[in-house]
């Protein structure tokens, strides 16, 4: 679906859809659902709806059944919480640098910066620390998620595979690299990743391929929106930013996240392909139909809700989609949500004020993509 202009809000669009329409058929035949339940239901409904939607390996999120569990134990263990502690410092010195950089020199009373742009960064840098990847890498990998976000706006084939061949050739030369090294290869994720025997024997090129884009190439750009969202509310909302800065916890920082994301989630869309006829709302899906599952518009159906807009972390947490539900739900959920908060975080206690930038107009992502491709805002110290 084509928006026509590059402001337009899809959530409007697709509030509208799910009103008018919440089962609906596009001229090539493929389905989009877009209530809570009927999303929630065909989620959790993974013999009916099956993830197996590429002809390329897709580790795990393309598997289904017992192969999609023993590949989701493998990569599980990357995300247990004994990791993600040990991680944690590393990645706050990351927000750190990154915020600090963008402020500039401590006499400046405040920067114009794009939330988007700032959130790209963070990412790219993350992922090479996580990963064990020199952050000479971080040009390159900036480059690409821009050629990579261009590509998906524009739906075009051959553009989609120039980036994904790409980012192929990216990771290749990490894992090439490692190989060539031998013993001497340096003891990081990606090295480890090479040496998994869980399995019993050896991953493919193929699967540790898989399994490095899955966890790096679309959360690059996710990570980016996500940064996006949560600015653009915060310097929307200044009693919640005074909130947040007076201490909140942990777990109520977390909560915060996600409902802000659960108010305009730019984790837009799945992909599912029916195993059998399936009866939704007024509709029958045939077996080997294409659905999709639009978590933005489920996120925001007033039936699960009330008002989609009204902020309230505890009441709809419960309902909350942003990253998904069941068998398939995000592995990563952990990672992101701290990488969000120590951003935030960053952003936060570095700053007296988040403002919208007065000069600058934000624009939104284009399906299939969601949230902002650029939001400016001004970042204000203490006086």
């Amino acid at each position: 679906m084509q928006l026509d202009a590059q402001t337009e809000d899809p959530r409007v669009s697709y509030d509208e859809r799910r009103s008018r329409c919440p089962v609906s058929r596009d001229s090539a035949g493929s389905w989009t659902l877009y209530r809570h339940d009927d999303v929630r239901s065909a989620a959790l409904d993974d013999v009916a709806f099956s993830s197996a939607t590429s002809r390329f390996l897709q580790v795990p999120n393309g598997m289904d059944g017992a192969e999609h569990d023993l590949f989701r134990a493998l990569t599980d263990r990357y995300f247990e919480p004994r990791r993600l502690a040990a991680l944690e410092p590393v990645l706050a010195d990351v927000a750190e640098d990154i915020v600090a950089a963008t402020l500039g020199a401590p006499t400046q009373p405040e920067a114009a910066a794009d939330a988007v742009e700032l959130g790209a960064r963070f990412a790219v840098r993350s992922a090479c620390d996580w990963l064990g990847w020199p952050r000479t890498h971080e040009r390159e990998l900036l480059d690409w998620v821009a050629a990579n976000r261009e590509a998906s706006r524009s739906g075009d084939l051959t553009a989609t595979s120039a980036v994904a061949t790409w980012y192929t050739n990216i990771i290749r030369s990490q894992t090439d690299e490692r190989r060539a090294l031998g013993e001497r290869a340096p003891a990081d994720v990606t090295t480890e990743l090479l040496g998994d025997d869980f399995l019993g024997r050896a991953l493919t090129d193929e699967e540790i391929t898989s399994i490095l884009r899955n966890w790096t190439g679309g959360d690059l750009s996710s990570m980016a929106l996500c940064i996006g969202v949560v600015l653009a509310y915060l310097a929307d909302h200044p009693q919640l930013q005074a909130r947040m800065r007076a201490g909140v916890n942990e777990v109520e920082f977390n909560a915060i996240l996600d409902e802000i994301l659960r108010i305009d989630n730019p984790f837009t869309s799945n992909r599912r392909v029916t195993t059998r006829e399936v009866a939704l709302g007024d509709e029958r899906i045939p077996a080997g139909d294409r659905v999709v599952l639009n978590w933005t518009a489920a996120n925001r159906d007033p039936e699960a809700f009330g008002d989609p807009d009204a902020f309230s972390p505890y009441l709809n947490a419960p309902k909350n989609l942003v990253y998904g539900i069941g068998r398939h739900v995000c592995p990563g959920r952990a990672l992101a949500t701290m990488q969000l908060r120590l951003l935030t975080e960053a952003v936060l206690y570095r700053t007296s004020e988040i403002l919208p930038d007065p000069d600058r107009d934000r624009e939104r992502e284009q399906p299939p993509a969601g949230g902002y491709a650029r939001v400016p805002i001004v970042l204000r110290r203490e006086a």
